[in-house]
């Protein structure tokens, strides 16, 4: 089981999003635990407020560090000590390798940013920050539902078929093959002959060809970073 510690002023963003689908299912076979804690149910003062203005000026308010440092404490303390993620735009990009190195961690916990940034010292307080990409949302909490999604279908039991996160984009640095089901003719485009052949060591050629293709075509970055003996699969005639 992997347990997630999520540190948000908006916990109401969470259940829809983790009651569904199978991220829902495996909460409810405790494969994921998720839990969240309030930083505003440590604020002080009658307002409960979670932001200051930043010093020296500027725009927008800034996460005050106390209400922050205490929620993750809290959370340690009830549920015992976690690798710290901290959600925000300075992070290192969110890719497949960092999905596969932190879905080691049997506890993680991550603080959602929000408003004009957090506080430098509660970045201190954690272990690592991430970022979804190359753009601002209004907080973490997206990010961390990313991750939680991203990691979880990772874990045995979450997905039916336990070779499905294999062959699912990235895996292998590559984006993943095209699908096709029935019916095998829709709209004047018909399914690819050689996946009604029957012929499984064709079909895994015919996919890595495609992936190949695919990836050189669309993700010029991820093919550039193949050894050069792979990039030539994408060019060989079918057998």
């Amino acid at each position: 089981m992997t347990q997630f510690e999520v540190i948000t002023i908006f916990p109401e963003m969470f259940p829809s999003l983790l009651g569904a689908s199978l991220l829902g299912k495996a909460i409810e076979k405790r494969l994921v635990e998720v839990h969240l804690t309030d930083p505003r149910d440590f604020a002080l003062g009658r307002h409960r407020s979670v932001d200051d203005a930043p010093y020296g000026g500027g725009s927008g308010m800034v996460m005050r560090p106390e209400p922050l440092a205490a929620a993750i404490e809290q959370a340690e303390a009830l549920r015992g000590s976690a690798h710290r993620v901290l959600l925000c735009p300075t992070g290192r990009p969110l890719r497949q390798g960092e999905v596969v190195r932190l879905s080691a961690h049997p506890r993680l916990l991550l603080v959602c940013g929000r408003y004009e940034g957090i506080d430098e010292r509660v970045h201190a307080l954690c272990h690592e920050e991430i970022s979804l990409g190359d753009y601002v949302l209004t907080g973490g909490e997206l990010g961390a539902l990313v991750l939680i999604d991203a990691i979880a279908r990772r874990l045995p039991g979450v997905l039916g078929n336990a070779e499905s996160p294999l062959e699912e984009s990235f895996e292998a640095g590559l984006l993943e093959y095209p699908h096709y089901t029935r019916p095998p003719e829709f709209r004047g485009q018909s399914v690819p002959e050689v996946l009604l052949s029957g012929d499984h060591e064709r079909i895994r050629r015919w996919r890595l060809r495609q992936a190949l293709r695919r990836t050189r075509e669309r993700r010029p970055d991820l093919w550039a970073r193949l050894p050069p003996e792979r990039q030539q699969l994408a060019d060989e005639e079918e057998r």
